[in-house]
């Protein structure tokens, strides 16, 4: 995930679709450290709530009957009753550790660098290590929990021992290097040197490790016949429609059914039938462009080009093209360079093999990952499955995390085998499931209705559509964003996670922030407010104005008849981020108290245990006041609460109202702080094991503000977590996965 404003988050969308603008124009008139060797102070004692029960024989009658009655047999006492959210709040910090409720315990489990495979050598930390395709990688992001049996089989019931599927999005760099893998910060001017691309690259990707439960401490185990990498070098397919296409041809596949390796893995998902789907985000900023490609090319992936961030001339984020003469540093320049017609020459048709949810079966190393093309290709975050239900088709909701983009679905053409849930070859079910189906864009009307619009070559608004010229379904895909253009989708304040709410089957989406919100719109990146995203503002950081929405809100969706296949739904929207103090007219419509203030959501997760809502931030606006966070909600249901009216004055003068539907506001015992996280660290992925008393949470990039004239003294790092807990060696700060547990054994959030 990205901070709230990136160099490499850009606004790509240009187009006039409706933001609500169109439809709205006739109506705006601690208790414990982290474990190592420090412990502290969180916030207050862990409550259980319980039921009193009584029992026993009637009492003796003045005269004894005639006939014995035998004694009424004792009631037993009934367990006592698990409350959720009986925790007390952590309160906002700014110390560089991680805080949990009092009787809570959190502990690190893996750190970047730490090795995964046997050979590997114990991580120093220092900037000399390397054989990083050996070691967890970076920025580990979201991540899912598979069960393991005693023998080794997979198994839906364990809790004590079982694989960590996890994603490593990125590095902590300033410039073009990852300033904390190198000795001296790292190059940061081009050529990069090979060495310095090599470490950077490996890092990337996803990882496995087995982890287990012995006693009360978790431990992975570093040399498990389960654990591997995957980085952007493993050979992957493609998969579904795009499979084959002239548009996935490239000198690394003159067919265009593979590729190499998965990029800036964010959000994940888990699949009915047992497999890991992670999603591809911000990968484009990873490529060059020369300035003269467009003329180079002179053909329509000039539009596909410029509509996902690469126009000509653009630079790269790393320089990794510069890494040396191997094809493995060539793929990085997009420029048109050969001299085929069709790209088999050359890297020009990169960019079309990624952006896509990938799949991969965490216990069985020997099966190709493959993309799934049918879902779109886009800035993926996570994948959540709508309920499941036999003899109905699937439904996967998907979100574009880049500002003023759009919220996405696909249902299935197969529909749901409950058989299926046990195959043993889940890339093969996979097949079945996520390569043939219908997307879907959101489009979201000012009533509080909405409609999803499929997404079809056959679709008249893009079979003719002036912006773009689609050959056929395939096209429609890879190019899913200027297929949402065509047909009028809403554009959204970023996107993020989005999870179902097992209670009711509603869809939550994360918006986590839009800088480009204002009510004196001018240009084409920037959007007046609307319905569903109604707030524009100015909230001061320090002495710093920002403007737009940088606090974000949490969007939820009912679906309408025909369930996961329905092609209407409504929604609302469950909360708005926003500082306590804030005013409650106009920014903080949730109420929220300083309990429960939070800004930028981007985690996003319903426990399938106890149902709870985890919601985890990565803010740039509100970190002068309090470090990222996660909270607990139990939220109620679309519809709970009341149409509310902003009202703006533009500049030039002139009232503008915006209805909006805002959720009911939460109470004390219905949303609270559980978490906050280290100096500089974004909080995110979040998984359980099935007795819901262990959870795993990743902290991502703590200090990456340190600046690279820094690296060689430790003193001025921005965060030493989580050495200064006492895990591993060297003090530079690590992304870390850690393990929380409940003192009294009990469900995480009781």
């Amino acid at each position: 995930m990205t901070k709230p404003i990136d160099s490499h988050d850009s606004d790509t969308n240009d187009t006039s679709n409706p933001h609500f603008s169109t439809v709205l124009e006739a109506r705006m008139s601690r208790r414990n450290l982290l474990r190592g060797s420090m412990a502290s102070a969180a916030t207050a004692a862990l409550g259980v709530v319980g039921l009193s029960g009584c029992g026993g024989s009637d009492p003796a009658p003045t005269t004894p009957p005639a006939t014995q009655v035998p004694p009424v047999t004792p009631v037993p006492t009934p367990a006592p009753v698990e409350k959720l959210l009986a925790f007390s709040a952590v309160s906002k910090s700014l110390a560089d550790m991680v805080t949990v409720p009092a009787g809570y315990t959190a502990s690190v489990l893996i750190a970047l660098g730490d090795p995964i495979v046997n050979g590997a050598t114990a991580f120093k930390n220092d900037g000399s290590d390397a054989d990083f395709d050996n070691r967890s990688g970076d920025h580990h992001d979201g991540m899912e929990f598979y069960g393991l049996s005693g023998t080794g089989t997979a198994s839906n019931s364990s809790s004590d021992r079982g694989l960590l599927a996890i994603n490593h999005e990125a590095t902590t760099d300033e410039k073009l290097s990852s300033h904390f893998l190198h000795a001296n910060g790292g190059t940061s001017s081009l050529p990069r040197p090979a060495a310095e691309v090599d470490r950077e690259v490996a890092v990337h990707g996803l990882a496995v490790v087995e982890v287990k439960k012995t006693g009360n401490a978790w431990t992975y185990v570093k040399d498990s016949a389960f654990n591997r990498r995957v980085t952007p070098l493993t050979e992957v397919e493609l998969s579904g429609p795009v499979r084959g296409n002239a548009l996935a041809v490239t000198k690394y596949s003159a067919n265009g059914t593979k590729t190499r390796g998965t990029l800036n893995n964010c959000g994940t998902g888990r699949t009915p039938w047992g497999s890991y789907l992670s999603g591809e985000e911000n990968w484009a900023g990873y490529f060059v462009r020369s300035a003269s490609d467009d003329a180079a090319r002179n053909d329509k992936s000039v539009a596909s080009l410029k509509r996902y961030g690469r126009n000509q001339g653009a630079t790269s984020r790393h320089g990794w093209e510069t890494g040396g003469a191997d094809d493995k540093y060539a793929r990085w320049d997009l420029s048109r360079k050969g001299a085929s017609l069709d790209g088999s020459d050359d890297y020009r048709n990169e960019l079309n093999a990624l952006g896509y949810i990938i799949e991969m079966d965490p216990y069985d190393k020997t099966r190709a990952l493959k993309k799934r093309t049918a879902l779109g290709r886009y800035a993926h975050e996570s994948a959540a499955f709508g309920p499941v239900v036999a003899g109905q088709p699937l439904a996967v909701y998907m979100g574009d995390d880049s500002r003023n983009e759009y919220i996405y679905k696909f249902v299935s053409s197969a529909t749901w085998n409950a058989a299926d849930a046990q195959a043993n070859d889940r890339i093969a079910i996979g097949d079945k499931y996520l390569d043939a189906g219908k997307l879907y864009v959101a489009k979201f009307n000012a009533d509080g209705s909405g409609a999803w619009v499929e997404l079809a070559i056959a679709n008249p608004a893009i079979a003719t559509y002036a912006g773009y010229a689609f050959a056929d379904q395939a096209d429609v895909l890879v190019n899913a964003r200027l297929a949402a253009d065509a047909v009028g989708a809403t554009k959204m304040d970023r996107p993020e996670w989005c999870s179902v709410n097992p209670k009711n089957g509603e869809i939550y989406y994360s918006l986590t922030n839009n800088s480009n919100r204002t009510i004196d719109a001018s240009g084409s990146s920037l959007l007046v407010p609307d319905a569903a995203n109604p707030r524009a503002y100015t909230d001061m950081k320090g002495a710093s104005a920002q403007k737009g929405n940088p606090n974000g809100h949490i969007l939820r969706m009912k679906e309408g008849s025909g369930a996961g296949a329905a092609t209407a739904f409504t929604w609302d929207v469950y909360l708005f981020g926003a500082e306590a103090t804030a005013d409650s007219g106009t920014i903080n419509l949730s109420a929220l108290t300083a309990d429960q203030d939070f800004s930028s959501p981007d985690g996003l997760a319903f426990s399938p245990y106890t149902g709870i809502c985890w919601i985890q931030t990565d803010d740039g606006a509100y970190t002068d006041v309090t470090n990222c966070m996660m909270l607990a909600a139990i939220p109620g249901q679309v519809g709970d609460g009341a149409k509310a009216t902003l009202n703006y004055t533009k500049a030039g003068g002139g009232a503008v109202a915006v209805d909006t539907f805002v959720g009911k506001k939460p109470t004390a015992d219905t949303l609270k702080r559980f978490l906050v996280g280290p100096v500089g660290s974004e909080i995110t992925g979040i998984t359980e094991t099935p007795d819901g008393k262990s959870m795993f949470i990743n902290i991502q990039h703590p200090g990456e503000t340190t600046a690279l004239a820094n690296i060689g003294d430790p003193t001025k790092y921005t965060s030493q977590w989580p050495s200064n807990a006492g895990y591993g060696a060297g003090k530079r700060p690590r992304s870390s996965t850690i393990v929380i547990t409940k003192n009294d054994g009990g469900r995480i959030g009781t």
